[in-house]
């Protein structure tokens, strides 16, 4: 009952937008809107026990909304997520694990973010606090702003999004420091919100340098309260985060390199570690864009359901069946098709190949048995639909984020990412 009627909510906030006028100014306001969804068809082979699959979505479906006021002091910002309804069996996605699916992308909440922010700048300088509902100051941007449909299998090692936030930030011209609270809990649906009785029992850091105004160096920590059992009670987790992010002046080419690594605990003793490693770059000539990335991941290899795309959620215990590193490489072209403004249209194919290996032993779980193969192929066709404003970059905030009066850095401009 709850989704349908965030969906009728949903559904209601599209209905007035005036695409002529995606942005404008109300009073001391200045407000922009936009949306986006990507229609794609996908074939694994294999995707589990022998068998080739093919399946076809509407994901991402986005709608945000982004609001200034007095010159930016204040900001509203907003993301809705209609991904509990397009894609709510989830989106095949080989080796990815989370939120109780595996080798299946999950549905991200319904309210994807809502925050409020106040900031004080003063030419390359400020400082900001932001309240609400969205990403945790750790690790790298959210896979959903980068060049590539499918997502990479380290989502949940690199990124700590859809909790109830209070962050505070300062910046100089060369460093930006956060520091947040959130709850630790996963959410268990699209439908899902923060626990309120799990309101602030977690916490993170994050330090970025900025050596020129293209280039970015992040690094990050967090202590996670049991994500995974939203009772409370299991296993915590310690995170580390490292990246180095580049993009031209003209936002056609753009570069990161990242390193995560997420610890579990029960108590003061570590129990399992999984690492990641990852590259992506991209480039666009004209209307033509290419990106490439390389990913080697570790990952759980968890208990599964009758329902062999889903695991056990919460776990049942603190075992695992075995682990496994996974090695994925992804290339992706596209091209823009013109079309009227405020539109944009643009049809892409991606291909990859992942290998797996076991990296525990004796292990309950052979991956080349399970699938068939000792690796996976995946093809992804389809287009990315959008109107009104630009994809944001999510997971900074305030004085966070990379533009400020001064510093026109590396605000990902999506129409030339993707």
């Amino acid at each position: 009952m709850k989704s349908t009627r965030l969906y009728i909510l949903a559904t209601v906030l599209l209905i007035p937008i005036d695409l002529s006028a995606q942005s404008g100014q109300f009073g001391p306001a200045h407000v922009e809107i936009g949306a986006q969804a990507i229609g794609v068809v996908t074939r694994e082979s294999p995707a589990i026990h022998g068998r080739d699959l093919t399946e076809g979505y509407l994901t991402q479906p986005l709608v945000m909304a982004m609001a200034s006021l007095w010159n930016d002091a204040l900001q509203l910002k907003g993301t809705l997520d209609l991904e509990g309804v397009t894609i709510k069996r989830g989106e095949l996605n080989a080796g990815i694990l989370g939120e109780g699916y595996i080798d299946r992308r999950h549905p991200h909440t319904y309210l994807h973010e809502l925050l409020i922010t106040g900031q004080r700048i003063a030419g390359d300088n400020g400082a900001s606090v932001t309240l609400g509902k969205g990403f945790a100051p750790f690790g790298t941007d959210d896979p959903m702003a980068r060049p590539f449909e499918k997502y990479p299998i380290n989502h949940h090692l690199a990124q700590i999004l859809e909790r109830a936030v209070a962050i505070g930030a300062v910046r100089t011209r060369r460093v930006i420091l956060e520091a947040g609270l959130f709850n630790g809990d996963e959410p268990e649906g699209p439908g899902d919100v923060p626990n309120r009785a799990r309101y602030w029992d977690s916490w993170s850091g994050r330090v970025t340098l900025i050596p020129f105004p293209q280039g970015e160096l992040q690094g990050s920590y967090a202590r996670v309260r049991s994500p995974e059992n939203a009772r409370g009670g299991g296993e915590d987790q310690h995170k580390q985060s490292a990246s180095i992010r580049l993009e031209d002046a003209q936002h056609s080419g753009y570069g990161l390199l990242e390193w995560a690594r997420t610890s579990d605990y029960v108590g003061s003793t570590r129990t399992f570690s999984f690492t990641s490693l990852l590259a992506e770059t991209s480039a666009r000539y004209g209307v033509v864009s290419g990106a490439l990335r390389f990913e080697r991941t570790e990952r759980p290899d968890e208990p599964r359901l009758t329902n062999e795309f889903m695991t056990p959620l919460p776990a049942n215990d603190l075992s695992i069946t075995g682990r496994s590193r996974w090695t994925i490489v992804t290339a992706r072209v596209a091209a823009l098709v013109p079309v009227p403004m405020p539109f944009t249209v643009e049809p892409f194919a991606e291909i990859a190949r992942a290998r797996f290996t076991p990296t525990l032993t004796p292990s309950g779980f052979d991956p080349a048995q399970f699938y068939g193969a000792d690796h996976i192929w995946s093809f992804s066709v389809g287009a990315t639909l959008k109107v009104g404003m630009k994809h944001m970059r999510m997971g900074r905030y305030g004085v966070a984020t990379t533009e400020m009066r001064g510093m026109k850095m590396a605000a990902m401009d999506m129409d030339g990412m993707r």
